[in-house]
């Protein structure tokens, strides 16, 4: 079978990639080559948060265009994948109405348990499957529905950031099923739309598409894109829409014994199962169960990752002034767990100055505030490990199931110093690798979809076969385990402040 090439536009908060994936499909190999990449960037406006989508769109078409001129126009598909939960509201003749919001936008802010006066928390969580945020699509829409938001009573069609994009590229409105699970109105068994969120809501189920799963084929480019690219020939195809299942998609791992850590601006661990698990430990630990490719469910947890330290870096002259790699170089070999943080702690999800915000959170805790540089680096990446550990202790106790080494994907793999904290804190190897992960799964999903390849284990033997990976073992066993000890009685103690 001839080589083919795909692309990917991988779209993440910070930064929009569009990457070429040249699969040889005899050898079962992979090579990637970035094409583009631009910066994603919230616009202000009106107070409010949101995603300048015809930039972005501008962006992707620059992208297309020179990838059919680096390869004669013999693009054969394309695929793309964001974060969950952001939407864009469409009317009848699909003009998009409206910027869409961004979930970091605080019109949210505390709807989750207003919701739940009205149809409760468990409910939604028995119904949804999913772990329960302010930000997430159902909260979104319940904010525009007290706002009387004039936009969602002219809307006749939602479609979630990817889906939109490939709307925009095929003309074809549909929701990819990974990224709707993200919103907390699918139901997590019928893995359809839910008549009771929906009727609790006060919004008709006809603004949602049809759901279909990743590797489906949506059609051809429309005939403006294709002029614009010189793209003849190419298909969009919907893939795992949320980037994290497109991501746990190319987890190089074999066997059921693992868990993965989607590492970046958000740490999301989890466990890969045939089956939901909602019970009263997942439900009091509010583990999502969201779509995976391949018919999947992603037992997870979202925790808080490397946006920490982003914005902790923003936060003065003297760390605005180091790139990130000498940043992270900062951090101590063997932390003393005088502070630590809670990673989730509301405070820290958009601060105006995360320094700020964390001695806010040591001097409430009674814990040393940090001073310098090295101080603050050490901290966050040691009080990440350690919620990893937490999350990764109770993945286990949900599913019965051991788990024996841990698998860390996406661009925050690169960061060594948090696998070898990670590695060290839950007492498990660490496997970091591919760092390309999410446009590896968005690129071989489409593949599948292109009739290539036919199961989960395949793509996932093209990963290894194309992958290196790096393993730290982990070290200092008392250390940490002291350490987590320590960061078990911080959380105990606020949550029963």
């Amino acid at each position: 079978m001839e080589k083919k090439t795909i692309v990917a536009v991988d779209m993440g908060a910070e930064s929009c990639r569009i990457i070429a994936g040249i699969l040889d499909p005899g050898r079962r190999l992979l090579e990637t080559r970035l094409i583009s990449q631009f910066p994603t960037g919230v616009l202000p406006i009106r107070r409010s948060l949101r995603w300048n989508v015809y930039r972005l769109y501008e962006e992707i078409l620059k992208g297309l265009k020179e990838c059919g001129r680096l390869f004669e126009s013999k693009i054969e598909s394309v695929g793309f994948d964001t974060w969950g939960v952001d939407f864009g509201l469409l009317s009848r003749d699909g003009t998009l109405i409206d910027l869409p919001y961004s979930y970091r936008d605080e019109r949210t802010i505390g709807l989750s348990d207003e919701f739940s006066k009205i149809l409760s928390r468990r409910t939604v969580y028995e119904l949804s499957g999913v772990q329960i945020m302010d930000f997430n699509s159902l909260y979104q829409l319940y904010a525009m529905v007290k706002s009387g938001s004039s936009a969602l009573k002219s809307a006749e069609g939602l479609l979630f950031l990817p889906d939109l994009f490939s709307f925009l590229l095929s003309g074809r409105k549909k929701n990819e099923y990974t990224i709707a699970t993200t919103s907390q109105m699918l139901n997590c068994r019928s893995k359809q739309w839910d008549p009771d969120i929906f009727n609790t809501l006060g919004v008709s189920r006809d603004l949602m598409q049809d759901i279909v799963p990743p590797g489906t084929l949506l059609g051809g480019l429309t005939p403006e894109v294709r002029d614009e690219t010189g793209l003849a020939s190419c298909v969009v195809t919907a893939v795992g829409g949320h980037d994290t299942a497109s991501a746990i998609a190319a987890v190089p791992a074999e066997g059921d014994d693992w868990a993965y850590i989607s590492s970046g601006t958000w740490s999301l661990l989890g466990i890969e199962s045939d089956a939901p698990v909602i019970t009263d430990e997942s439900f009091t630990y509010n583990l999502a169960n969201e779509g995976g490719v391949g018919g999947t469910y992603r037992i997870l947890k979202n925790v808080a990752g490397l946006w920490l330290l982003q914005r902790y870096r923003a936060s003065g002259p003297e760390t605005a002034e180091m790139d990130y790699e000498t940043l992270v170089q900062k951090a101590l070999e063997k932390p003393d767990f005088r502070s630590l943080i809670d990673p989730d702690d509301p405070r820290f999800f958009n601060p105006r100055n995360m320094a700020d915000a964390i001695r806010s959170f040591c001097r409430e805790t009674k814990q040393p505030a940090p001073e310098s540089a090295p101080d603050f680096v050490t901290l966050i990446l040691a009080s990440l490990a350690l919620k990893y550990r937490m999350v990764l202790d109770r993945l286990r106790q949900i599913s019965g199931r051991p788990i024996r080494r841990i698998h860390i994907i996406g661009g925050g793999a690169r960061n060594r110093i948090l696998n070898r904290f990670a590695a060290n804190a839950t007492g498990l190897p660490v496997y970091a690798g591919p760092f390309e992960a999410t446009a590896a799964g968005n690129i071989l999903v489409q593949a599948m979809g292109l009739g290539v390849f036919d199961s989960l284990n395949q793509i996932r033997q093209v990963v290894r076969n194309s992958t290196e990976v790096v393993r730290t073992m982990p070290q200092d066993a008392s250390l940490w385990s002291e350490g987590y000890d320590r960061f078990r009685q911080l959380l105990n103690s606020r949550e029963g402040s």
